[in-house]
């Protein structure tokens, strides 16, 4: 069973991509570098709540 999760940029605080994330297992919140469209390079995005 997968969860539904936002990623949103720390710089400009845009949520700019959506993932799946596995709900059984209760970790930490996702981290990735991504490519922010608004901020023109790439950032640290964070799942959001």
């Amino acid at each position: 069973m997968s969860k539904k999760i936002v990623l949103a940029c720390i710089e400009c605080l845009s949520r700019n991509y959506t993932t799946d994330k596995n709900a059984t297992t209760q970790s930490e919140r996702l981290e990735a570098r991504k490519f922010c469209k608004k901020c023109g390079k790439h950032t640290l995005h964070r799942e959001t709540k």
